[in-house]
């Protein structure tokens, strides 16, 4: 089994481009595809994707140790510093980069300007567990995001397409979504794997012992979060297969800018992280914490506010498509990165405290 998984490990990149290759092909070739999943939706949630990101999270959330996550308030420099470079730089990079590269493409910029209010709180577990970072920090940090956007994604988004956008020279937009509307899109990507992680971890630790736990029960779940991960790209992929291969050029327009705010916003915070005193851990948890986006919320804001074939709604749909690679990509720029700035004559337990 420890070969098998080595194995898979090794080659995850290979994998992942393969799941996206299978997925926009599947969705090329056999355009009903993307009707047929999408006769599985209820309202603006798509439930094979659903069920695919809930179960790709259950495995990482069920490795954090919760009684750790009180640490994430012991180094109050990195916690501020995280929080204002994902809650201030972050929504207003995008903006900047949406307004300056997709201004002659208004649906698009809105749709991407909608990306960049709210961190990621459902991929990140996945990547930051890729990069080896610090679990119990990212599902802190997951946790304080995910109650700052339930509060303020709306006022974010009256700021940004109300306020922001005629100071630059671009008719305003009145945007309507409601705190119970994203409370129930966190509760569902969130809620769900969370509270299944917490019974599981208690519940097998309570009544079979610790040793079952992490020797059987941890070791037997991991591999789910890979293959849970192939599955959600392939059902992405090929909603949007046949699209994608149709208006290629578009799909560049909405990817550039996006590549430009993952490279930015991973490093930029990765070297904040670390002139605060971070170690490597901390370092990788925050830095994918501050690049990635709550993508489920913003295709559920764009369908339900501008319609499900609008361009608002297509940016939404890009932007997961963008974020798998480019933040793989950085899973190994992460490795390089620690080789680089902490390997050097340290030990492993140097590199983690």
């Amino acid at each position: 089994m420890k070969t098998k998984l080595k194995f898979l490990d090794r080659y995850l990149t290979l994998w992942i481009f393969l799941a996206m290759g299978l997925g926009v092909l599947i969705g090329y070739l056999i355009p009903s595809t993307s009707s047929f999943l999408d006769s599985f939706s209820s309202g603006t949630t798509n439930i094979p994707l659903a069920i695919g990101l809930i179960i790709m999270m259950y495995p990482p959330l069920c490795k954090v140790d919760f009684s750790k996550m009180k640490q994430i308030f012991q180094k109050p420099k990195l916690l501020f510093s995280t929080l204002f470079i994902t809650w201030i730089i972050g929504p207003f990079l995008m903006f900047l980069l949406s307004i300056l590269l997709l201004r002659h493409h208004p649906d698009y910029m809105t749709g991407l300007i909608i990306i960049g209010l709210a961190p990621c709180i459902a991929m990140v577990i996945v990547w930051s567990e890729l990069a080896e970072g610090n679990r119990e920090l990212t599902a802190g940090l997951v946790g304080i995001n995910s109650l700052l956007q339930v509060f303020f994604f709306s006022l974010y988004a009256y700021f940004y397409l109300e306020i922001m956008l005629p100071l630059f020279g671009i008719q305003g937009l009145e945007i309507d979504i409601t705190i119970a509307e994203i409370a129930k899109t966190v509760g569902i990507y969130l809620g769900i794997p969370f509270l299944a992680a917490v019974i599981s971890r208690f519940a097998i630790k309570k009544f079979v012992g610790d040793s079952f736990f992490n020797q059987k029960f941890i070791p037997f779940i991991s591999p789910i979060t890979l293959i849970a991960l192939l599955f959600t790209i392939v059902v992405m992929f090929s909603l949007k297969g046949e699209m994608i291969v149709d208006i290629p050029m578009d799909v560049l327009k909405i990817a550039f800018p996006l590549v430009i705010f993952f490279a930015i916003m991973f490093t930029l915070m990765f070297f904040v992280a670390k002139a605060v005193g971070a170690n490597y851990k901390e370092t990788a948890s925050v830095s994918f914490t501050a690049s990635g986006n709550n993508f489920e919320l913003a295709i559920a804001v764009s369908i339900g506010v501008f319609g499900i074939h609008s361009g608002q709604a297509f940016a939404g749909v890009i932007g997961p498509l963008v974020e798998v690679p480019a933040l793989i990509l950085m899973v190994q720029f992460a490795f390089w990165l620690r080789k680089k700035y902490f390997n050097k004559g340290a030990t492993r337990m140097e590199i983690d405290q």
